[in-house]
């Protein structure tokens, strides 16, 4: 596995602690963590046979990554994302400076904001929206989701697919070991972004209350790896999971007890290696 792996956007904190550097923690997101969902990307374009004809939303889309695999494939692509950070670095990845203006570079749009500002009058219904950031990790964490379906929907064609993701159970991801610290450092704070397992339906029920039709689901495995304990602590931080026990203790406390909980993980040649695995939904516009 290539160095680089998961996300900030993973939680959508409700608040980010006091002298956090957004920027570098969007960088440590692109760098060490957001390609840890790779193989759930690869899985989901292949099963939908994602190329030339698909017109594809990410929501939440981060840094592009998942946007630039569809991409290669032919796809148009339009992310959408509320973090300016991680935007400027999607724009980097998808759309760097091309003075020939190609062909390529006309398909692909990165938005700041809600879906609504995806809304193209001059081009066809989106045939694919995406919301690759796992839920199942934190209590109340699909709660956004379905305001954020609700607006995507009404862009996309009757048939459209609609994919969401969320976390394995916990007995087969070594990582929720991990994101328990969060948990623990929070307190008094966990009622707001605690820790819990995830649920057998989490991803059939976001899919009901937005009225959508599911029509397959999967399984993938997404270990996450990192060269040393330090860009383990980095990349886990970048997701954003950890705000709430930032903010309750203070950075230096929590780099302590996450490179504690690592230790079981930490092979002989100094890796960091954590077998997980991540579900899918892939779901239908009525």
């Amino acid at each position: 596995m290539t160095p680089t792996l998961v996300r900030e956007h993973l939680s959508h904190p409700g608040s980010v602690p006091p002298r956090v550097n957004l920027c570098a923690r969007a960088r440590d997101w692109s760098e060490i963590q957001e390609r840890m969902l790779v193989p759930l990307y690869e899985t989901v374009y292949e099963r939908l046979e994602v190329g030339p004809a698909t017109r594809l939303l990410g929501l939440r889309c981060g840094s592009g990554l998942a946007l630039l695999m569809a991409a290669s494939r032919g796809a148009a692509v339009t992310g959408v994302d509320s973090s300016p950070e991680r935007l400027a670095l999607a724009r980097e990845r998808l759309l760097p400076d091309d003075p020939r203006g190609t062909r390529a570079r006309t398909r692909t749009r990165v938005v700041e904001g809600a879906p609504k500002d995806a809304a193209d009058a001059e081009t066809l219904a989106y045939t694919l929206v995406t919301v690759f950031e796992p839920i199942g990790c934190l209590a109340g964490d699909s709660e956004g989701l379905g305001e954020l379906l609700a607006a995507a929907l009404p862009l996309a064609g009757h048939g459209a697919a609609v994919v969401l993701a969320g976390w394995g159970p916990p007995e087969r991801c070594e990582t929720s070991s991990v994101l328990r610290v969060a948990t623990k450092l929070a307190d008094p704070l966990r009622s707001a972004r605690s820790w819990r397992p995830a649920l057998r339906d989490d991803l059939e029920e976001v899919a009901q209350r937005a009225g959508l039709k599911p029509d397959g689901s999967g399984r993938v495995a997404c270990p996450f790896g990192y060269a040393d304990p330090d860009s383990a602590v980095r990349g886990l931080l970048s997701t954003g999971l950890f705000d709430a026990a930032v903010a309750a203790t203070d950075r230096k406390q929590v780099d302590k007890e996450l490179t504690e909980a690592l230790h079981p993980y930490r092979r002989p040649d100094g890796t960091v290696w954590m077998p997980n695995v991540f579900r899918y939904l892939i779901a239908r516009v009525r």
